[in-house]
């Protein structure tokens, strides 16, 4: 993966974190880290572009779900759970 690729990857992740830390819920935040941690540690051999801007867009989605639901925490946390396990799998 080039320099530029690797970066963008790693500031992704990082937003991913620093978002997932806003959850107010003790369970919801430490869910959404979990899973974020383990997506990209389960992908980081991945050296197909294709495959690599797959799970980019992935990540890009889950972040904005995370974004969303700390903007909306009125949601059931059944419905965020299961939009979560859809979503987080970078």
């Amino acid at each position: 993966m080039a320099a530029s690729g690797r970066e963008h990857v790693l500031s992704l992740y990082r937003l991913l974190l620093k978002e997932s830390k806003k959850f107010p819920s003790y369970n919801y935040r430490t869910y959404a880290l979990r899973r974020v941690r383990d997506a990209f540690r389960e992908n980081r051999t991945v050296e197909d572009p294709k495959v690599v801007e797959e799970l980019l867009n992935r990540a890009r989605e889950s972040l904005a779900i995370i974004q969303r639901q700390i903007k909306m925490p009125g949601k059931t946390k059944k419905g965020f759970l299961q939009e979560c396990h859809k979503r987080i799998t970078v």
